[in-house]
């Protein structure tokens, strides 16, 4: 081989190995593929959480629309309410913690 060849030959492989890093790093290259992947990948399971989230939401507004029942048992636990003809008993605490009867 000439000298010649030999630096053609060389300008080649750089060119190659110039070419094969610009492919792997550049903005869309092999490693920006890789993040963007993982990041949709996060996004359709964050997606599926949330469609999950809103069905459920959307039951308990159609069960607060129209089950009584539901409703009376949710005000019951969050706002403390009690029916027409019950009665509350608070017991007090021993100093030992238990209950007294």
């Amino acid at each position: 081989m000439t000298t010649k060849q030999n630096i053609i030959l060389s300008l080649i492989i750089l060119a190659l190995f110039c070419l094969g890093l610009l492919i792997i790093f550049s903005d869309y290259g092999f490693v920006d593929y890789s993040r963007l992947k993982k990041e949709r990948a996060g996004l359709i399971e964050k997606n599926i959480s949330l469609t999950r989230e809103n069905l459920s939401m959307s039951r308990e507004i159609d069960r607060l629309k129209n089950d009584p029942k539901y409703v009376e048992n949710v005000v019951r636990k969050e706002l403390g309410v009690i029916g027409k003809d019950e009665v509350i008993i608070k017991l007090k605490k021993n100093q030992d913690g238990n209950n007294d009867k």
